[in-house]
């Protein structure tokens, strides 16, 4: 079992930065592949960005690519996302996930057998 603990989120203005990170514990951390996914208010959760097993193979979303990066440091169990250039439309819940399935970059929701519980970011314009 893999307990995942979000944090970074907050009030920010468009064009602002910042980065959320995710504490992993439980499990075998090497052997995930980790995810961001976003669900903005009246919408279903959506695929931001994920690493894979291998390092530095990186795959996102259309709406965040060139904006955001994902990253990972398998000593600390951390993973991250450096949100830039942030605009109104990024509002939203943002969650951690982890994934153990076969997929290298994984961007369903299914493909992810643990979450979570999210962080708010919430972007003014």
């Amino acid at each position: 079992q893999v307990q995942l603990v979000e944090s970074g989120g907050g009030l920010v203005q468009a064009g602002d930065s910042l980065r959320l990170s995710c504490a992993a514990s439980g499990g075998t951390f090497s052997s995930y592949v980790m995810g961001w996914f976003r669900q903005a208010p009246g919408k279903e959760r959506e695929f931001v960005a994920t690493f894979s097993r291998t390092v530095g193979t990186t795959y996102y979303a259309d709406s965040v690519r060139g904006r955001f990066t994902i990253s990972r440091d398998s000593a600390k169990k951390m993973v991250y996302v450096q949100m830039n250039s942030l605009k109104p439309e990024d509002t939203a819940i943002y969650y951690c996930a982890a994934s153990l399935r076969g997929a290298d970059l994984p961007t369903r929701q299914y493909e992810y057998n643990f979450w979570g519980q999210g962080t708010q970011v919430t972007v003014s314009s």
